[in-house]
Parts: C-alpha cells; structure tokens; sequence
C-alpha cells in the first residue's frame, strides 16, 4: 500500500502530463499529423550549435573519469565561477561561484531550496495562474501554500491583496517571470512593490521572507521586453535558473541556484543546500551537461521561431473570437475559455484533435493554456479547427 500523501499526489497528478499522455493514444489512433497537441512546454527549437560540438568535443578530450565522477554537491567550482561571471556581466550583480548552487534543472532547484528553508506549517505564497508543480513541491515539506488570486485584466501580482496574505508565518515566496502560464512578463514597478511589501513585513513579524525567482523562461522574451534581475530589488532573494527551455535541452536536467551574500543567513543556506541536494538523492547536477554549460553561456536559441508562432497564433485565435492577452515572453497563450467549465471547453476541442490544459490547473479555471512550442506548420493546420470550435461556442 503506497503511502496517503502519494495516494493524494497520484490522484491529483498533473492534467498537463495527463493530456500528453492522451495526445499520445489519439496519435496512434488517427496518425500523429493529425494531432494538435499543444499541452505540453516541451521545446520545439534545436539546441544551438555550439551544444553540440560542446558535448562531442568535451567527450572525446576530456578525461573520461574525471567527466563522470563525483565533484562537490554544489557543482564544479570552475562551472560555477563561469556562471557567477555571466550573470555579473550581464545584470551588474556581485556573485562569485560559491554563490552558485548546480542543480538538476529548475524543478531540482526549487525542491532543494524549498527543502532547505521550510519547517512544517510555514507558509509560501504564490501569484495564480502558477506552475501546478509548485503545490506538490510545497506540500513535499509540509509547506502550507497560499495562493493569491489572478488579477485578470493584466496577470501581473495583485499586490494589494499579496500584502494582507503575508503573515508571521510567511517564510516564502515564489514569482515565475516570464509566466506560465500567461507570458506575461512582471514589471520593474510590480518587483519594486513586491519588494517594498516584503521588507515592511520583515521588519513587522521579525522574521526573514524569501523571494524565490523561478526562471526557467527568462530568455524567451520579444521585442525590447526587459525582465528585471531580482537580486538587485530585494536582498533576500534566490534565483532557479534551468536551460531546459534557453537552450532546449528539458531532458538533460540541469540548471542552477543564486543564493547571494545579501541573503538573510547565506552562509548557512549554501549549506544546508549542499546537504539538501544529497538528501533529495541528486547527489550533484549532470557531470557532463555541468560542462557543457561552462562552453555554451553565450549560445542562445532562436527565438524568432516562438516568435512566429506566437504571432499567427495569437491573431487567428483574436481573429476567430478568442480573447486572450499577448504573451511578452515564454511561449504560452492564455485564453479565455468561451464557457465558464474551461474543462468543458477542452474536451470540445478534443473532437478536433486539439490539446490543451484547462485553466483550474494552474489555479485559475475559466482559462485554457496553448502551449505554441510546436512546429509553425502544425498552428498553421490546427487553425481552421480553432475556428470551427469557436463557431461551436457561438463567438
């Protein structure tokens, strides 16, 4: 017999794998082309270049049993500096590699730091539409999690009501900018803000409040869209950083936490990381993909790609009678579901052979997710079913 709280978790697992999974029996059913599954962030972008030649050269120079041993939980200490280097250049900060915690890709990151930081019954508040993931990462430590409703007009915090949800209690708090969700990404003056309410809090209970940033998606932005760096507006702020999506690489696993000196209590959370990392059985991130990394900091993918499908995308759904907000970053639309069951909704678009993830997964029903890191020509097929959909529901 497995145990309540994965009784719990199995129940409640996540709709998006679940579409995925389902995407993946209509596939054999009536042929993968005529599937449109935009359910699931799995990039559709190859790796840039310089991936590839990192990986074939570093295996066939480098000296196979040093490449896969052990190194130090927090990675190796030459990777790291690399990245504290990159991130100075590029946000002016002042980290240096002990500041760099190698993690096995954003969701490693989170549960490691969660790990570190929360006792049982504390609290961490999050901004709805969020990850679904994060309520089994809170729940994994006994966390109590605290959602603070959508604003819907903008997507960016409702701040007002953020500030009478802190409480004594409050241990931390998690922002996804760019979102997923919604792409939208949050403003310089919404992380002033933030940043502002945190600290009167602080200083009111007398405790410290961690903002947690989760960014996988920070590169993936269009036009002159800045997403500001939150160490640089908040002191105690941690940073996970995954090249799951910058570099389209999700399978590898790899990313990093920035747990800076300003840190209420740095030291000690460097280490209870280091030790987290090796309870949560990751042991250390990927030897290999951990070198890689050091060799492809200024590689990028193209963006245009999303930024094409992001384009056509959101002006057939507008043009069909969708309503929705243009995504400044990651590569999701959020659409207003025509009925007020979005699930309703998704299993009609399923006679179309369209997936898509209702809303209430992401705490914010009434919505669906499109995922548009999908290949131009399966939008550009998928359309005429859109538009038949919305001629179903009336728009």
């Amino acid at each position: 017999m497995i145990s309540e709280k994965m009784k719990e978790y199995v129940e409640n697992g996540s709709a998006i794998r679940a579409m995925f999974e389902e995407g993946k029996q209509m596939a054999k059913e009536v042929g993968e082309e005529n599937v449109y599954d935009f359910s699931l962030g799995n990039p559709n972008v190859e790796p840039p270049e310089e991936v590839q030649e990192a990986i074939l050269d570093i295996v066939q120079t480098e000296d196979p049993m040093m490449l896969h041993g052990y190194m130090s939980n927090s990675g190796y200490e030459d990777v790291r500096e690399a990245i504290a280097d990159s991130i100075n250049k590029r946000f002016e900060t002042k980290l240096s590699g002990k500041n760099i915690v190698m993690t096995v890709g954003a969701a490693g990151g989170l549960n490691v730091i969660l790990k570190t930081l929360l006792n049982p019954g504390e609290e961490v508040i999050v901004f709805a539409p969020f990850f679904g993931e994060y309520r089994f990462y809170v729940n994994n430590y006994d966390g109590v999690l605290k959602i603070v409703p959508p604003n819907t007009e903008t997507f960016q915090p409702d701040l007002e009501t953020f500030e009478k949800m802190v409480t004594s209690k409050t241990k931390v708090v998690i922002v996804n900018s760019p979102n997923n969700p919604t792409g939208v990404v949050y403003s310089e003056e919404t992380i002033k803000k933030m940043a502002e309410i945190l600290r009167k809090k602080q200083k009111e209970y007398g405790t410290d409040i961690y903002l947690i940033s989760d960014e996988p998606y920070r590169e993936l932005v269009y036009g002159e869209i800045e997403v500001p760096y939150l160490t640089k507006y908040y002191e105690n702020t941690i940073v996970g950083y995954s090249y799951s999506k910058s570099l389209s690489l999700p399978g590898e696993r790899i990313g990093y936490l920035v747990i800076p000196d300003e840190a209420a209590d740095s030291e000690a959370i460097l280490d209870g990381a280091n030790v987290a990392t090796r309870i949560l059985g990751f042991v250390n991130a990927p030897s290999l993909q951990q070198r890689v990394i050091k060799r492809c900091l200024d590689a990028k993918c193209d963006v245009s790609y999303y930024n094409r499908n992001r384009e056509f995308l959101y002006e057939g759904l507008k043009e069909a009678g969708f309503s929705c907000i243009k995504p400044e970053g990651a590569f999701y639309l959020f659409v207003k579901s025509p009925v007020e069951e979005e699930k309703v909704f998704c299993e009609a678009a399923k006679k179309y052979h369209i997936l898509i993830v209702p809303g209430s997964s992401f705490a914010c029903p009434g919505y669906v997710r499109i995922a548009y890191c999908v290949s131009y020509e399966t939008i550009q097929k998928a359309m005429p079913y859109f538009k038949e959909l919305a001629k179903e529901f009336g728009l």
